[in-house]
């Protein structure tokens, strides 16, 4: 069976071209859309290495990873608000749309908090569900807010992620509807600790939407 391929193109978002990949599944039409984010440090080639890509595509996903204003091959692009600061929900509203994505799975570590959050509260009828990663600017949100969010969630962590992990989780935890993923043994980028283990927990959870 051939292996899905994965392609690089660019959008316009806002009027500034963002570049991205996606892989879809070969022979099927994909079960669901997953939109993939970054942190500061990080790119859409993250997840192209560490194979997220192709093995969202192998299991009947149509996977996206976008590069953020100012990082990867969006670095021309102005980022909508300074790091750590909330950028407009409209922002990954606009995303979506330039992918054509109705609806889709955000997964979003770190430093795209500050993207994925405000999007989480203000167009959750877009997400199918929504699996943080140690983001930044959890701490922005009142706790009733989180607890009036429908949206599935996959919060995910590193035990030995000192600065975001236990931040993030307490604040996350307030989502009504979750679940948990502690990667032991594994820092801050926890899927690049334990890709396997990440790998293993993110389709589990995907398969249980579908």
């Amino acid at each position: 069976m051939a292996a899905p391929q994965v392609t690089e193109s660019t959008i316009t978002v806002d009027g500034q071209t963002l570049f991205y990949r996606q892989a879809a599944p070969v022979q099927q039409t994909p079960k669901l859309s997953v939109l993939l984010l970054h942190g500061i440090r990080f790119s859409s080639e993250t997840w192209l290495n560490l194979q997220t890509l192709s093995k969202l595509a192998e299991a009947g996903y149509h996977a996206v990873a976008i590069d953020l204003p100012g990082l990867g091959g969006s670095k021309e692009a102005v980022a909508p608000a300074p790091v750590g600061q909330l950028a407009p929900a409209s922002f990954l509203k606009s995303v979506f749309e330039a992918l054509q994505l109705e609806q889709a799975v955000v997964i979003s570590p770190s430093l795209s908090g500050m993207y994925s959050l405000p999007f989480l509260f203000q167009h959750s009828e877009r997400l199918k569900a929504y699996i943080p990663v140690a983001p930044i600017c959890t701490e922005k949100f009142p706790e009733a807010q989180y607890a009036g969010v429908k949206t599935p969630a996959l919060i995910v962590y590193g035990d030995q992620d000192a600065q975001l992990g236990e931040v993030s989780f307490n604040n996350l935890k307030n989502l009504p509807n979750h679940k948990v993923m502690l990667m032991k043994g594994a820092g801050h980028a926890c899927y690049l600790d334990k890709p396997d283990e990440w790998h293993v927990g993110l389709l589990d959870f995907l398969k249980s939407l579908e």
